[in-house]
């Protein structure tokens, strides 16, 4: 390996589309994988998948990853709507990568004056065009919000770069992405995917940007997000006291679970690769649950496990059987929703 990296961890054949949902098991199981390379550049200090490969990323209708559905993500986002008035302003914004315009709704909702750029957009809002945000849409704006986006592109600094010019060089910018620091404490390996080539953490967001609003964490410290001046974006410097070492991220499996069924609740990227690690390991998985009705009743990618709704799983689980609970963020949520009849363990080592 060239000397300018440094390797931090690595697996192969992980699924390249962790949300994307199959209606056949076998279709599942033999889906496209890729493999892991997860390493820290030592010029930058950015944390990317030295093995990933962009011509594989072809989003369509099967990839399902709203988390609006849960009241918990709603109040998240509630959050960050009050973070971008306070900061960005509510006249004259752009999202870049809105998806399936959930938070864009919600934002016009709240008297937002935005349009969103998103080439997957399936939707009829007439605010939202299916192409890329670039120098010919004729739009330019006092803010730009790009939310869980940064993760999935393979040359973050270029991205934004490129944004800055189509948007004339003003400017500010809100980008909210995971924290790798979140990853690192609570031993979540299975935060780590194919899907996202970058890991951020908070000192790389403020170390992209010469002119820095206010940056922090959200969602219980799983998300951070930086607000800065977008003409400042600036190649980052390898800081050598935010080095990382491979001894720090060594995967385990979590025993903490009692015998009996093992039912992981949540179908989304959590749930797809820590089941998939807990089969590679030699358990059994028994359900998954997930509250998305996009994701029930359909199979998971590499593992082919059926996804069953909250329902249905009161339905077949016997009263005290074990439940592993992948986002701590939602424990309150699935108890109540679960009529607090199982043992829950949340999976996280924090």
């Amino acid at each position: 390996m060239n000397k300018k990296y440094k390797l931090l961890y690595q697996q192969s054949a992980f699924p390249v589309f962790q949300n994307r949902m199959y209606e056949l098991k076998k279709e599942a199981i033999d889906c496209q994988k890729g493999d892991i390379h997860l390493v820290q550049n030592l010029d930058t200090g950015l944390i990317y998948n030295l093995d990933f490969n962009s011509k594989l990323m072809k989003y369509d209708k099967h990839y399902q990853n709203e988390q609006a559905v849960s009241h918990v993500f709603q109040k998240h986002l509630d959050n960050v709507a009050k973070i971008i008035e306070r900061l960005l302003g509510k006249c004259e914004l752009v999202e870049v990568g809105c998806g399936k315009a959930y938070f864009l709704e919600l934002l016009q909702s709240k008297g937002f004056g935005i349009v969103g750029f998103d080439p997957t957009y399936e939707g009829q809002n007439p605010s939202v065009e299916r192409r890329y945000f670039n120098k010919d849409v004729g739009v330019q704006a006092e803010g730009i919000v790009l939310r869980h986006v940064l993760e999935h592109i393979q040359d973050p600094i270029g991205f934004l770069q490129r944004l800055n010019i189509a948007n004339t060089r003003k400017g500010n910018i809100y980008i909210e992405v995971p924290c790798f620091d979140w990853i690192v404490k609570n031993k979540t390996w299975f935060d780590i995917f194919y899907e996202h080539v970058n890991y951020f953490r908070l000192s790389d967001l403020n170390r992209m940007f010469g002119n820095v609003i206010e940056s922090g964490k959200l969602f219980g410290g799983q998300y951070i997000y930086v607000v800065a001046e977008l003409a400042s974006i600036k190649q980052p410097v390898f800081d050598i006291n935010n080095q990382l070492s491979k001894v720090e991220i060594e995967f385990s499996i979590d025993k903490s679970f009692q015998p009996g069924p093992l039912v992981i609740c949540g179908g989304a990227s959590k749930g797809v690769i820590y089941s998939l690690l807990m089969i590679r390991a030699g358990n059994t998985v028994d359900m998954v649950i997930d509250i998305n009705p996009a994701k029930q009743g359909k199979y998971l990618p590499a593992t082919g496990l059926l996804v069953h709704s909250p329902e249905d799983a009161m339905d077949m689980l016997p009263k005290g059987a074990t439940v592993l609970v992948m986002n701590p963020n939602y424990m309150r949520e699935i108890k109540e929703m679960t009529e607090n009849r199982y043992v829950y363990i949340g999976v996280d080592c924090g």
